[in-house]
């Protein structure tokens, strides 16, 4: 679903854990918290607060 993003909690270089929030997008007046998959590094962020995103986005990569 087309968004905006509220909030990002990572940059690049940041360790996560699994579960850990990512990024908060908000779409038709509700908050959407986005949480990592799995443990990890993060190698970019392709997103900014207060931004339109469109669905299917890639919002943050790992490093591998």
């Amino acid at each position: 679903m087309p968004s905006t993003v509220s909030k990002l909690f990572v940059k690049v270089g940041d360790t996560v854990k699994k579960g850990d929030n990512l990024i908060s997008l908000e779409a038709m007046k509700m908050e959407h918290l986005i949480k990592s998959g799995r443990d990890g590094k993060i190698k970019a962020v392709h997103v900014k607060e207060a931004k339109f995103v469109e669905a299917d986005s890639i919002l943050v990569e790992f490093e591998e």
